[in-house]
């Protein structure tokens, strides 16, 4: 086949151009420290680095959800650690009131205390996370527990001697924390809060009142079985806090191997890119220098 003047000078620019480009690849990669700039430069690649980055972004919404059930959580066991120094104090003055020395102006003005003590119980179950009630179940937009009147109308301004009406819904509020895993965030408020207490805490107040029935030293077991309930309910919780913790810790290591998975994936080794790059300039200044030579001087001005 006879070679001329033109085939070469074809040969030598298509040449230079695949070099060129070839130098803009790895001119690309050092300025965006990625191996791949478009799907079509490596399907595969480009589809691995799409499942990773699904899947990181599958683990921050867990983790979102985490700081949800932690706040859910924390506020439960803060509720709970308040609501069982009120029956304490309750207790400690069910003890002074069986006292027999005590007169009847001294248990009025215990009488008095409890009724304060079963008020802010009942703030305590009405604690709010997020504009939500979390001890009422899933009804998190009304208020679990109220001061009510004989015919069930709810008081506004109670001063603690007025009957309470509690919720008895006492279904879980589940999130997912990992794929397929759901966690309960609440706490039972039927095991809690009920109503069988605070009926406890009014009986006690009416025998402190001489109006009630029994003796006082049937209200201080009264309050301890809502003291064993509470205790009982918050080591339920502990024990969901301390698996909530160990899910965190698992979500926390499938981040930083996803991550590093993802960097191994889609990020150019710059050492290696820079030597081929400079070896690719070399190559480049030597083609161009050959093709100096094979292409006629006119057309070479005319290219320069």
């Amino acid at each position: 086949m006879r070679v001329t003047q033109s085939m070469l000078t074809n040969n030598m620019l298509r040449n230079v151009s695949k070099s060129y480009e070839r130098m803009g690849k790895y001119q690309e990669q050092l300025s965006t420290g990625k191996k791949i700039q478009k799907p079509s430069d490596d399907p595969v690649v480009a589809m691995r680095g799409m499942n990773y980055r699904s899947e990181l972004t599958e683990i921050k919404q867990y983790q979102r959800n985490l700081n949800e059930v932690h706040n859910w959580m924390d506020n439960s066991d803060a509720a709970m650690d308040k609501a069982t120094k009120a029956l304490q104090r309750i207790r400690e003055l069910a003890v002074q009131g069986s006292n027999g020395t005590y007169e009847e102006g001294q248990r009025e003005n215990i009488a008095k205390e409890v009724k304060q003590l079963k008020q802010h119980l009942t703030d305590v179950a009405n604690t709010k996370v997020n504009d939500k009630y979390i001890f009422n179940g899933t009804n998190t937009t009304e208020k679990p527990v109220n001061f009510v009147d004989g015919a069930g109308n709810v008081i506004k301004n109670p001063d603690g001697s007025e009957k309470v009406s509690t919720s008895t819904n006492g279904n879980e509020v589940k999130i997912e924390v990992s794929k397929g895993v759901e966690i309960a965030t609440n706490v039972n408020p039927t095991q809690v809060f009920k109503e069988g207490m605070f009926d406890d805490i009014d009986k006690f107040i009416n025998r402190l009142e001489g109006t009630g029935s029994g003796e006082l030293d049937h209200s201080i077991a009264d309050i301890d079985k809502h003291i064993n309930s509470v205790v009982n309910e918050r080591a339920d919780l502990g024990a969901r806090m301390n698996r909530v913790e160990l899910i965190e810790d698992r979500l926390s290591s499938q981040e930083v191997i996803t991550s590093g998975t993802l960097s191994e994936n889609e990020d150019a080794e710059l050492e290696k890119v820079i030597t081929e790059l400079k070896t690719q300039e070399s190559v480049h200044r030597a083609a161009l220098g050959v093709g100096a030579r094979i292409i006629q001087p006119s057309l070479m001005d005319f290219l320069r």
